[in-house]
C-alpha cells in the first residue's frame, strides 16, 4: 500500500518548489524504500528546476542523500530493512559493455525503480537523478543504496552522493593526482572544496585554489589549498604560472564549467598536464581551442562523470577516513536546514554563502 510522505516538487520551469504530499509505493522487485535521514541541496536540483537537465516536470528535488532502508522488493541482496546508506545515481547494471570490460565505474545502463513515484491526483514524478529525497521517504533501486558505517553523521554522510563524491572523485579517480603534484582547482565551492580536499589526501605538494570569491578562498586553504588566487583581480593563467615555476599544474580541475573557465584550465596546465571538467556545463556552451594547441600541449583532457566513482568502493573508505580523522566531510555542511526551507536555500546558494545548506528530515 502506498504511503504518503512530504516531498520538495519542482512545477515547472523556474517556478519556485512547493512541499507537496506525494505517494510512494511499496517496493517492487529490485527496488527499496529509504527512510530520508539527510539530503544536501546540490546546485544540479537547481538546474533541474531552471529546466536545464529536461522538461520533463514535475521533479521530485533531492539526491545527495543518506537514510535507513525501510523496507526491500524480492530479489534484493545487497540491503535489508534498518542498514544506514547513502544513495547514489550510478546503480550498475553489470551487463553493458563498460561493466563487461571490468570498468562499472563508467556504467553506461545505470538503472532506477521501475515504478513511479506520484502526487495524491496520480500525476507522475521524475525523480532527480533517479532518486528524489527530498522527501521523508523515496523509492530507489536497490543498487542505489550504498551501505556505510552509521556511525557517520547523516548530514555528512549524504553529501558523498553527489558533490563531494564528485569532487574528490575529480582529483583521486579522473584526475589520478599523485603524491608531490602540483594542482590547481578552479571553482572552489562544494566541489572544488572536494577536489582541494582529495588532492591534499592524494599527497598534492601544491594545490591552488583559484575563485573571485575570498570567502572560498578561505574555505579552500582550511580544506588544504597551500595558495590561492583571486581570478577577479588576477589573471588565473600567469599566477599559476608563477607558482609553478613558469609551468603550469600537473593536474587542472575546472570545477565552475564554463567556455572561460575551461580555457584558464587549458592554459593554466604544464606540457603533458591534466585537465579534468567536473562543472556541469549548459546545453547552449560552445568552446573553440586552437586544435595546434590542442596537439602541441599534449597531455589529457578528461570530463569527470560523478567522480568515476564505484559507490560500493569508494563511499564506504571515505566514510571510514572520516571517522578516522583523515578528512572531514562535515566541514562541507554550512548549516541545516527543514524540508519548507529549500526555496530559501537555493538563493544562498546562487549568492555564493554556503557550501552545503542541508535538509535535515
Amino acid at each position: 500500500m502506498a504511503q504518503e510522505v512530504r516531498g520538495v516538487i519542482a512545477p515547472g520551469k523556474n517556478e519556485p518548489v512547493r512541499l507537496e504530499t506525494i505517494l510512494v509505493p511499496d517496493p517492487g522487485p529490485g527496488e527499496a524504500v529509504v527512510k530520508i535521514q539527510a539530503c544536501g541541496v546540490c546546485h544540479t536540483d537547481l538546474h533541474y528546476k531552471q529546466g536545464g537537465i529536461n522538461d520533463d516536470f514535475p521533479f521530485l528535488l533531492g539526491h545527495e542523500a543518506s537514510g535507513v532502508v525501510e523496507s526491500v522488493g524480492s530479489g534484493v541482496t545487497e540491503v535489508a530493512p534498518g542498514d544506514f546508506v547513502v544513495l547514489n545515481w550510478r546503480a550498475v547494471c553489470g551487463q553493458c559493455r563498460a561493466c563487461l570490460r571490468g570498468r562499472p565505474q563508467y556504467c553506461f545502463d545505470t538503472h532506477n525503480a521501475r515504478q513511479k513515484m506520484t502526487l495524491k491526483d496520480g500525476t507522475e514524478l521524475s525523480p532527480a537523478l533517479g532518486i528524489g529525497a527530498f522527501a521523508d521517504k523515496t523509492l530507489v533501486a536497490a543498487g542505489q543504496c550504498t551501505k556505510v558505517n552509521p556511525e557517520i553523521a547523516p548530514a555528512a554522510a549524504g553529501l558523498l552522493g553527489c558533490g563531494v563524491m564528485a569532487g574528490m572523485g575529480a582529483a583521486l579517480n579522473t584526475g589520478g593526482v599523485a603524491r608531490g603534484d602540483s594542482v590547481a582547482v578552479i571553482g572552489c565551492g562544494g566541489v572544488g572544496g572536494a577536489a582541494v580536499m582529495g588532492s591534499r589526501l592524494a599527497g598534492a605538494a601544491k594545490i591552488i585554489a583559484v575563485d573571485i570569491d575570498d570567502r572560498k578562498l578561505e574555505t579552500a586553504r582550511s580544506m588544504g589549498a597551500t595558495h590561492t588566487v583571486n581570478s577577479r583581480s588576477t589573471d588565473p593563467v600567469e599566477a599559476v604560472r608563477e607558482l609553478t615555476g613558469g609551468f603550469g599544474a600537473d593536474v587542472v580541475i575546472d570545477a565552475v564549467g564554463r567556455p572561460e573557465t575551461y580555457r584558464q584550465a587549458f592554459y593554466v596546465r604544464d606540457l603533458a598536464g591534466t585537465v579534468v571538467l567536473v562543472g556541469v556545463p549548459t546545453p547552449d556552451m560552445t568552446l573553440e581551442l586552437p586544435l595546434l594547441d590542442v596537439f602541441g600541449r599534449g597531455g589529457a583532457l578528461k570530463s569527470s562523470w560523478y567522480g568515476d566513482c564505484l559507490p560500493s568502493r569508494d563511499f564506504p573508505m571515505l566514510v571510514d577516513l572520516h571517522l578516522q580523522g583523515r578528512i572531514d566531510l562535515g566541514a562541507f555542511v554550512t548549516e541545516t536546514i527543514g524540508i519548507e526551507d529549500v526555496e530559501q536555500a537555493f538563493e544562498r546558494m546562487h549568492a555564493g554563502d554556503v557550501l552545503r545548506s542541508v535538509v535535515m528530515l
